[in-house]
């Protein structure tokens, strides 16, 4: 896997439903990592559902310049590059593959792209416990998971098997995310917490990992990302981005304190003594 030789960490970006906000997640924390200092790409790994080419504002038609008639340059956007199917089909065009196509497509963009040198690859997971998360857990080294979740049961629930499924395959879990654990009236200020409270402390808590943060139900969020400029980017200095930079430090600060410990693990070794 020589395309990935530059790549320090892999860091899986998944929910256990959809409409929990995880590809606008995934594209906000990938933004504010480059913010932070580091090198970062983006991997679309949504083949049925691809949304990053329009959350990255890149123009329609665009797609990545072919190297040696098989690797792919990724496409650059908003100071991070990123590669997704969306880059190579018509917008209309329904994937109606089965699944040793669509994890055929995805070991094909994880591999043949040239992502270069990257302190973190972002790779914004589908949605439950299938073929793609199976494939990317046993052919890489992934350096860990975050799970977004909001609040109520039900998208609880499916977290939770969504984890499960990553301790199975031994792919460390970085932390949660709370995804629109409030919103605030634009016009009174009243806050609301509207799908609950508490739900990814306690989903933390009960997996041994953390919650990396809570981030609200936002107007401006999706107003951003639809027009394709992610609001870290859009907004720098709002309450909102600052929520982002501060979720991602602590994710890089994890994945720092976790590299740290693997490299004071003991070495074994054998002897004839």
């Amino acid at each position: 896997m020589e395309n990935l030789q530059g790549v320090r960490h892999i860091l899986c970006v998944a929910s256990g439903k959809g409409g929990v906000g995880k590809s606008t997640t995934s594209v906000n924390l990938a933004v504010a990592l480059s913010r932070l200092g580091a090198r970062v790409g983006l991997l679309d790994a949504d083949i049925y559902g691809p949304s990053q080419p329009l959350m990255l504002g890149v123009p329609a038609g665009t797609r990545p310049r072919l190297v040696d008639k098989k690797f792919m340059e990724p496409v650059a956007a908003h100071g991070i590059v990123s590669n997704s199917i969306g880059y190579l089909v018509e917008p209309q065009t329904a994937m109606a593959w089965r699944a040793p196509m669509i994890v055929g497509a995805f070991n094909q963009m994880l591999k043949d792209t040239l992502w270069g040198e990257l302190d973190y690859l972002i790779v914004d997971m589908p949605p439950g416990t299938g073929d793609i998360q199976l494939s990317l857990a046993q052919q890489v080294p992934v350096t860990g998971a975050v799970i977004v979740t909001t609040p109520q049961d039900v998208a609880l629930l499916d977290a939770r098997k969504g984890m499960e499924m990553f301790r199975k395959v031994q792919v460390p879990l970085l932390g949660v995310i709370e995804n629109m654990a409030t919103h605030v009236c634009s016009r009174c200020g009243h806050e609301e917490a509207i799908f609950g409270t508490g739900g990814g402390e306690t989903l933390s808590r009960d997996f041994g990992t953390e919650l990396l943060g809570s981030l609200p139900l936002e107007l401006a969020i999706r107003e951003h990302t639809d027009k394709g400029t992610p609001i870290v980017q859009a907004q720098p200095e709002g309450a909102i981005a600052r929520a982002y930079l501060a979720l991602a430090a602590r994710l890089r600060d994890k994945v720092q304190t976790q590299e740290a410990a693997a490299s004071k693990a003991p070495a074994i070794h054998i002897t004839d003594d």
